[in-house]
């Protein structure tokens, strides 16, 4: 019996990665696939060529056609083989500093989901639910993308101003954290969201950008120097090859 056709599967891996990450470059593509650039030109022609994916004017970027993207599957099917290649990166993690670990994704209608969760095992921890939803400004994971998505000040007080913050906090003080953000490559929410509770929060690294990874602890627990060890941990692991959306081969 013969196995499946390589080229094929290749090509539903380029899909499956546009299906969540829309306008990519050529390197791009073949940075996230593993793909030669010989071999990635060639693909992405014939999917132009059959009407699946769309070239920019410019010539630099691709997407789904019209109709591929609106079908949903393609990229159900590849968040979902992401977060299970995730997970046990997340139970490591949340073991080896004491933490609950989550991979959240950026949904429609300016929200955030837990899409993945590992939790520590200890007796005394942070109980949370994949599938759970937060305001994409909420939480250290919220601030961790206004940080990396560079939008204006308007853009940024209409998303603070979507979330209900369960410990006062002015806008000035929050844009103040998201510049903290910036600076040091993770962000922190003590408090501010869910009372008793200190999260850290990096995005992984993508565009554009969809996905975060949160790690939860009670607050107080930690000093700051303890706190950022956490937040560079955690910068460390959404840069692991796992975490890649479609790795290579």
């Amino acid at each position: 019996m013969s196995g499946p056709v390589r080229s094929l599967s290749q090509g539903f891996t380029i899909l499956r990665l546009l299906a969540v990450r829309e306008a990519l470059t050529l390197s791009d593509i073949c940075r996230e696939t593993g793909l030669s650039p010989s071999s990635g030109l060639n693909l992405l022609r014939t999917l132009v060529a059959e009407g699946a994916v769309d070239r920019d004017t410019g010539g630099k970027r691709y997407r789904l056609a019209a109709g591929w993207g609106d079908l949903g599957v393609l990229q159900a099917n590849a968040v979902s083989r992401f977060a299970a290649r995730v997970r046990p990166l997340l139970a490591r993690f949340a073991a080896a500093h004491d933490a609950t670990a989550g991979l959240w994704q950026v949904q429609a209608g300016e929200r955030l989901s837990l899409i993945a969760l590992g939790e520590s095992g200890a007796e005394t921890r942070i109980h949370m639910v994949e599938g759970q939803r937060q305001p994409l400004g909420g939480g250290a994971a919220g601030r961790a993308l206004a940080a990396a998505e560079a939008l204006g000040r308007d853009d940024l007080a209409a998303r603070f101003a979507r979330v209900r913050w369960r410990t006062p906090l002015g806008f000035t003080t929050w844009l103040g954290q998201v510049a903290e953000a910036v600076q040091r490559g993770y962000a922190v929410d003590d408090g501010y969201i869910h009372a008793g509770v200190c999260s850290v929060g990096v995005v992984v690294p993508a565009a554009p950008v969809r996905f975060c990874l949160s790690a939860t602890i009670f607050a107080g627990s930690r000093d700051a120097a303890a706190l950022d060890e956490l937040g560079r941990a955690l910068s460390a692991l959404a840069r692991r090859p796992e975490l890649r959306l479609e790795p290579a081969g």
